[in-house]
């Protein structure tokens, strides 16, 4: 434990008080004092040194203790300090009703007041750290579940005979279209509510799908049949349903709700002609718009056991002339207004 003190805040309207307290505190914690309500708030508010514990009077002027208590209470910066109400006897139920940890009566009892305090600072303590193993628990547990999944995704691509490089590169294309993105007023709010950066996590998942489509159908290297096209077609529900088992478990989680949209609506198309639910438009999620454009995209220019590579400027025009039918055009737009930045990257990876 750090050998820093501390901080205790001490709020009563009478000198008097405040002085004792501090005199009985001083020696084991660091003691701040406000004479009122709204002095207190003030202090911590604006101190970068949150007190861990206040002993708050509740008969003051102004603003009385149970009013700053609601005020604290009601603070995301305030909220998890304790407060031990400083209080007579009559006060006690309603003082532990409206959130106080504990009660000192006066006039103050030394041994009381010392022992109150600790216990209250021990349980503080005690909190904040199985709150920082939960925590620390769940950021474990979040990084080995990506790391899972992005293995999964680069075994996909392996199975499929290619490079295993796809999904690195439409990440690395969903940045560069995303970062365009948020300069336009339109999105730019859109996409910091979606937490841009579990959105660009999520983005290689987009067809782990596959893992479900046979290899006589998915390493067709020739034409697939039209009764062949719907089984690869099955990939977007696969994929969402493996993400929606995971969700089952976190469903507060962005990362996985962006690994289900981009899944399962990646091959949606802008005039509800995709699959596999038709959605059209701005109803299709804008994390699949974005995705179904830079999959695209990297399709096209990347060599295939059944094509040849397109080059960067006859795949932006494939993109240009499908805007408004396949694709969002104002997304196609954004994309275009960096594709000399996709350009220059592209070239760069390649040698």
């Amino acid at each position: 434990m750090s050998s820093e003190k501390v901080k205790i805040l001490v709020v009563d309207d009478v000198e008097t008080n405040r002085i004792i307290l501090e005199e009985i505190l001083s020696d084991d914690y660091e003691i701040e004092c406000a004479e009122d309500g709204m002095d207190a708030i003030s202090k911590m508010l604006n101190s970068l040194k949150k007190p861990t514990l206040v002993l708050l009077d509740i008969m003051m002027p102004g603003m009385d203790g149970f009013e700053v208590l609601s005020f604290m209470k009601s603070s995301p910066l305030l909220n998890k300090i304790s407060v031990i109400f400083i209080t007579a006897a009559e006060q006690e139920t309603r003082g532990l009703s409206a959130g106080a940890v504990d009660y000192i009566s006066k006039p103050f009892d030394l041994e009381i007041v010392k022992l109150r305090v600790a216990n209250q600072i021990e349980l503080f303590l005690y909190r904040e750290k199985l709150e920082g193993l939960v925590e620390q628990k769940a950021n474990e547990l979040l990084v080995a579940k990506e790391h899972f999944l992005d293995t999964m995704a680069e075994l996909i691509e392996y199975r499929s005979l290619e490079s295993g490089q796809h999904v690195k590169r439409t990440r690395e294309l969903a940045r560069i279209l995303i970062t365009q993105l948020l300069k336009n007023k339109k999105y730019h709010d859109e996409l910091i509510n979606k937490n841009v950066p579990a959105l660009v996590k999520a983005v290689p998942l987009h067809d782990i799908g596959k893992i479900g489509i046979p290899d006589n159908i998915l390493l067709k290297p020739g034409k697939l049949t039209p009764e062949e096209f719907k089984v690869i077609e099955t990939h977007t529900v696969i994929g969402s349903e493996v993400i929606k088992s995971l969700m089952s478990v976190s469903s507060d989680d962005d990362y996985l709700g962006h690994c289900y949209d981009i899944c399962r609506h990646h091959h949606e198309r802008w005039d509800g002609k995709g699959y596999p639910d038709r959605m059209a438009g701005a109803d299709i999620p804008l994390a699949a718009r974005i995705v179904s454009i830079v999959d695209v995209y990297d399709a096209l220019t990347s060599e295939r056991c059944y094509k040849k590579a397109f080059t960067h400027d006859e795949a932006m025009n494939i993109l240009k002339q499908n805007a408004g039918s396949q694709f969002d055009e104002e997304l196609v737009n954004a994309f275009a207004e960096v594709e000399e930045q996709v350009k220059n990257w592209e070239e760069q990876i390649k040698n």
